[in-house]
């Protein structure tokens, strides 16, 4: 297969990996954003908590994947990121370090303070990751301050709280509301009342806020400087970012790609289709439905940011030549075949077996499943 053709499937495959664990990880966490607020008692945590519990840790396989098959397939990338992201990174690890704790020791004992703290520690796995993960993705569109030396070493030029900014912000916020959403309509698909009834108009509020702040989004890049490759880059050619010149062009670049390939225009219409259909659902008995909506505004807010940047993956605000796009950031063609192999053969499996548990463990969790496996569940 040409080299270039595979950069471009590993872009896309990369993208499907980020959706695969905002819609599969996303629940987890809009669940547990919603934890201290939707509940009134100890009981209706529980029937929140375990909602998700089948399934909570297999979905962070999706993360790791993600991360895995970036280092895999843009180690540049990987590198810079994951140094320029440093503090973030560790910020967002300790937070998910956390949930496998409270979700395992929380019920082991009764004192209700015990019970509370695990509660709101919960709410940190949730809530953090899914702020910062906006916040990276808000900076995307600003670049970052790095530089690469010869031997593609990164070197930052900016600190965490650089990253701070408030287009940033925005982006988190944005984050926070979809996946909020998105854990409000898990509830209603698998907790029993009231939980289920207080969910539906949650649901409603928070893809409204979706809505709005995407919208925000939207006219605030419209606005912003954007990257442009101003010489010929060859796509088949072994990865350098330095091979390239890069110019920060004027506002309105980052809407280029929506004129030159018009299907692209598919990602936002998702994005505002699937939040409207939350919200004229929410109330609904087509819970299922409500969840496919979701999804598709998690698919479309995260598509609308990959079609923007296209082809860049990591521009740099401080030396723009050595932007990296997925042209020039990826690994040899060797690796990228065998990666795309061994994708073939285990991406079905994964889909299959995430499939069986869904279809196995499936359920409603009400207060009497509570009470009933008061020692058994979370």
């Amino acid at each position: 297969m040409d080299y270039e053709v595979l950069k471009f499937i590993w872009w896309v495959l990369i993208g499907v990996l980020l959706i695969g664990f905002s819609i599969m990880d996303g629940y987890n966490m809009g669940t547990a954003n919603l934890l201290p607020f939707l509940s009134k008692d100890d009981t209706e945590r529980r029937i929140m908590i375990n909602a998700v519990a089948p399934h909570w840790d297999g979905n962070q396989v999706w993360l790791i994947t993600s991360g895995g098959a970036l280092f895999a397939a843009w180690p540049i990338a990987y590198a810079t990121a994951f140094s320029g992201f440093y503090w973030a990174m560790v910020l967002v690890l300790f937070a998910l370090l956390i949930r496998p704790m409270a979700f395992d020791y929380r019920s082991k004992l009764e004192d209700p303070r015990w019970r509370n703290a695990w509660d709101w520690g919960l709410f940190v796995s949730g809530a953090v990751p899914t702020l910062v993960f906006g916040v990276a993705f808000g900076n995307l569109f600003q670049g970052f301050g790095f530089e690469l030396d010869s031997t593609m070493r990164s070197t930052f030029s900016e600190h965490f709280f650089h990253l701070l900014n408030p287009f940033a912000i925005l982006c988190g916020l944005v984050s926070v509301s979809m996946l909020t959403t998105h854990g409000s309509v898990w509830q209603k698909l698998r907790a029993g009342d009231p939980i289920k009834q207080r969910a539906s108009t949650v649901a409603r509020y928070a893809a409204v806020m979706t809505l709005v702040l995407f919208t925000i989004g939207g006219f605030w890049v419209a606005s912003i400087p954007g990257y442009e490759v101003t010489s010929q880059l060859d796509p088949a050619a072994v990865s350098n970012p330095l091979n390239k010149t890069v110019a920060i062009v004027e506002s309105g670049r980052w809407m280029a790609n929506y004129s030159l390939y018009p299907i692209t225009l598919i990602a936002p219409a998702l994005a505002y289709l699937g939040s409207i259909g939350v919200v004229l659902l929410a109330k609904s008995r087509f819970a299922g439905l409500t969840f496919v909506c979701s999804s598709l505004t998690l698919a479309g807010v995260i598509l609308t940011a990959g079609f923007s940047l296209f082809p860049f993956i990591m521009p740099s605000s401080t030396m723009p030549d050595a932007s990296l796009t997925l042209w020039d950031a990826t690994s040899s063609h060797l690796t990228l075949s065998i990666m795309t192999f061994v994708a073939a053969i285990f991406v079905p499996i994964v889909l299959g077996y995430t499939i069986w548990c869904f279809y196995h463990l499936w359920g409603r969790v009400t207060a009497e499943h509570i009470t009933e496996n008061n020692h058994s569940l979370y």
